[in-house]
């Protein structure tokens, strides 16, 4: 089973849920908001594809971190530290099976390659 990790009310997350639906992809949905996220999940991740692919630096709630903040998250650690207290700044939607992340973010291309 595919598991979509998010949070529902961002617009990228609905697009990908949408897709999702539209193509009769079965998943679970993990609500970072309400069931949080565990470092040893964000450490399986980082393996795979690096913290830094993990943190949206892009979002709301990196930009209005303080700049001293940001310039201190520069190691593996600090990172999951911070991305357990701030989920929103979890890339989203990242989608795993078996223990694996199949895809994170959405396009649309990706989708069609990895999910159908």
């Amino acid at each position: 089973m595919k598991i979509v990790y998010a949070i529902p009310n961002c617009n990228t997350v609905k697009k990908a849920l949408d897709w999702l639906k539209d193509n009769k992809v079965a998943y679970e949905f993990h609500d970072y908001k309400k069931l949080g996220v565990t470092a040893t999940q964000l450490t399986n991740w980082s393996k795979q594809i690096g913290w830094e692919a993990l943190m949206n630096k892009k979002g709301a709630t990196w930009r209005q971190l303080p700049k001293e903040m940001q310039e201190s998250i520069t190691t593996q650690k600090a990172a999951i530290a911070l991305m357990i207290e701030k989920t929103s700044i979890i890339r989203r939607p990242l989608i795993e099976e078996n223990g694996k992340i199949v895809v994170l973010g959405f396009d649309e291309a990706d989708y069609k390659k990895a999910l159908k």
